[in-house]
């Protein structure tokens, strides 16, 4: 069942013709606004809730923006809504935590895949199958960074649903296994850590669309213990940026292919 107010998507507001089929994901509305910057004659389509949405052009191509709120469950409701109303192919944009010592404050992370330690994905797949991100978007993603001459990480970040849980895990009922995942989530070498990309990742591949993760890191908890220089950067232009540049790629990509 499709649920649909007025011809609309109960949640996002949305209807089919008012995005593109190539849509940009970040968590906070407020960052729509900065992505929606760099379409040409960007228009607000929607707002309700934490959804709000803007639809442009790239290269001539629809794309649109819309954000999903904080966590799987906002973010898995933004995905299925908006592939009803046709979209296809995903970037999510946001910022992570990092956890490898490799990773710092302001470089950006391109996540192939995610630890399911959030509750969403449990919801449309079993445990033993990993939430993955497309290649072709992930590879675009890869290409931009490069292009734009970012320092960019590549690989496995973990999810989770409480925010509090990695930072203060000692302060919780549950700490001998916060802690104890935490480090085995360092020695399997996690980038880092978010809390949408898991949930994400395993919706898209039950909807057979196209999803891939960029992030800027705000900082890295694991530099702080060890006493190691840790900026902290809260600029997300750069994720932006891979993203947007990810888009034209794939776009391009797309219509060689006729």
């Amino acid at each position: 069942m499709k649920y649909s107010v007025n011809g609309e998507q109960y949640h996002i507001g949305l209807k089919p013709g008012d995005v593109g089929k190539y849509v940009i994901l970040p968590g906070d509305p407020k960052r729509c606004v900065k992505i929606a910057e760099y379409f040409d004659n960007a228009v607000l389509i929607a707002d309700n809730r934490e959804y709000t949405t803007y639809s442009g052009y790239l290269n001539g191509e629809k794309v649109s923006v819309t954000s999903t709120g904080i966590g799987g469950p906002s973010a898995a409701i933004a995905l299925e809504e908006l592939v009803n109303v046709g979209a296809e192919t995903f970037i999510r944009v946001g910022t992570c935590g990092g956890i490898d010592t490799n990773v710092q404050g302001g470089d950006v992370v391109i996540a192939t895949g995610a630890v399911r330690m959030e509750g969403t994905s449990k919801e449309y797949a079993p445990i033993e199958f990993p939430a993955v991100a497309n290649i072709n978007v992930t590879n675009a993603l890869i290409k931009s960074a490069e292009n734009l001459n970012f320092n960019a990480h590549v690989g496995i970040v973990q999810c989770k649903d409480s925010f509090y849980g990695q930072h203060n895990p000692e302060r919780m009922p549950v700490d001998y296994e916060l802690k104890n995942k935490w480090e085995a989530w360092k020695r399997l070498g996690c980038l880092a850590s978010e809390m949408e990309s898991a949930a994400l990742f395993v919706v898209a591949s039950f909807l057979k669309v196209k999803i891939g993760s960029v992030f800027l890191t705000v900082a890295n908890q694991e530099r702080e213990k060890l006493g190691l220089e840790n900026p902290v950067v809260h600029d997300t232009d750069k994720a932006i940026k891979t993203a947007i540049e990810a888009l034209k790629i794939l776009i391009a990509n797309d219509k060689n292919k006729g």
